[in-house]
């Protein structure tokens, strides 16, 4: 039997594991020691940092397997195209892996490959700092160069801010740099895509509901864009630079855009699927399994036909659930019932589970996917979803 490496055995990468035993795929966990969900379903284990490739591909070449994947963050992606070049595997190069994981990296490429980026200065001491923000109008962006889910950015306004947030910043990331970047001032998109041999199998732009803080911080998706018709093929050419400009190939692909008076600008772009129910809302859409699509790209399987002829979904909406308050959950109250256009309502959290106000990622509680005939009926009836829930804590 064939064996997939899957980097990550949380919640968020379960669906991957169910996509291969479905496909009859032996499936080997890697993360570090815990509890974590992954290690249940897998055939075999292996108790590693993913974030670090040359461990990752001591456990591949022991586990001896066919290839290589992972999903919803980024810690894995340097590891996967390592052991992807080193094991002649499908997938990312290793290079192409470095430049995804680090955002430095990454803008120096898209600037010298003509991909539309916001101007930035690379920072490596408090003298550096000083410099860059004579330099750079405000608002301004610190900006971690290694990290996910907007921990270690801060959006500053002034050059107190700057002072203080580069403390938090440092302290977060494992590099000894981060970047000061120009804040572009617009409507952030997304994009998911997949590249095969070359070839762009399927390019999605979507829609981004954000969550306030230092940062906007993307709690929700929906598709299709908005502005699809306008600029969708603009989204599409610069995902297309930037994919070129970092050498991607063979792998998921998850953008962060940003949409200023007509012009698309990447943000950051990367070589796995998305969080935050993106491979969910695309599957929906494509009428497909996502997650088996991913899968049969890393298995070095047949994936195009997948996408082919398939008729779309009007609509699809996701949304995470947060709290604004920390404590100790009680209850989590839900009055809805199952209904054709509700996909997914499910919680993450139990009685018991410490909560915490909304910063990023790992705060999240649950999630909502709907369907719908369009993107006003589906927010029309997250709206309604949502009065139904209620949070209760221990006093």
């Amino acid at each position: 039997m064939k064996k997939l490496m899957i980097l990550g055995a949380s919640y968020s990468q379960l669906p991957l594991y169910k996509a291969a035993a479905d496909l009859g795929i032996a499936t080997v966990a890697v993360s570090t020691p815990g509890d974590w969900p992954g290690f249940q379903l897998a055939d075999e284990c292996s108790y590693t940092d993913i974030s670090d490739p040359e461990a990752v591909l001591e456990a591949a070449q022991k586990h001896k397997i066919n290839g290589i994947a992972t999903c919803c963050l980024d810690a894995g992606i340097r590891s996967v195209g390592y052991v992807c070049e080193h094991m002649g595997l499908k997938g990312l190069s290793a290079e192409a892996g470095k430049l995804c994981s680090d955002k430095y990296l990454m803008k120096e490429a898209f600037v010298r490959n003509g991909v539309n980026c916001a101007r930035h200065i690379c920072i490596r001491n408090r003298e550096e700092l000083e410099t860059a923000v004579r330099t750079l109008k405000f608002p301004v962006i610190l900006k971690a160069v290694d990290l996910m889910g907007s921990r270690g950015i801060f959006r500053c306004n002034t050059k107190e801010e700057v002072y203080s947030h580069y403390t938090d910043t440092m302290t977060a990331t494992g590099k000894d740099y981060c970047l000061l970047e120009e804040f572009i001032e617009g409507e952030m998109l997304g994009c998911e895509a997949m590249i095969c041999d070359g070839e762009l199998l399927y390019c999605l732009p979507n829609n981004i509901e954000n969550y306030p803080g230092f940062v906007p911080t993307p709690i929700g998706h929906s598709i299709p864009y908005r502005k699809q018709e306008i600029l969708g093929e603009e989204v599409r050419r610069q995902v297309i630079l930037a994919l070129n400009a970092l050498g991607m190939d063979n792998c998921p692909v998850n953008c962060d855009l940003m949409e200023k008076d007509g012009k698309i600008y990447v943000i950051e772009i990367t070589g796995r699927a998305g969080g935050n129910c993106l491979p969910e809302i695309a599957g929906l859409y494509y009428g497909i399994n996502y997650y088996e699509a991913i899968v049969r790209l890393a298995m070095d399987m047949d994936v195009k036909n997948l996408f082919a002829g398939k008729s779309l979904r009007p609509a699809v909406l996701s949304h995470i659930f947060t709290s604004d308050k920390d404590g100790i959950l009680k209850q989590i109250h839900n009055e809805n019932n199952p209904q054709p256009d509700l996909a997914d309502l499910s919680f993450n959290v139990s009685p018991g589970d410490e909560i915490r106000h909304y910063e990023n990622g790992r705060d999240r509680l649950g999630q909502v996917i709907l369907t719908g005939k369009n993107l006003q009926g589906c927010e029309n009836r997250l709206a309604e979803v949502l009065s139904k829930i209620s949070i209760e804590f221990i006093a």
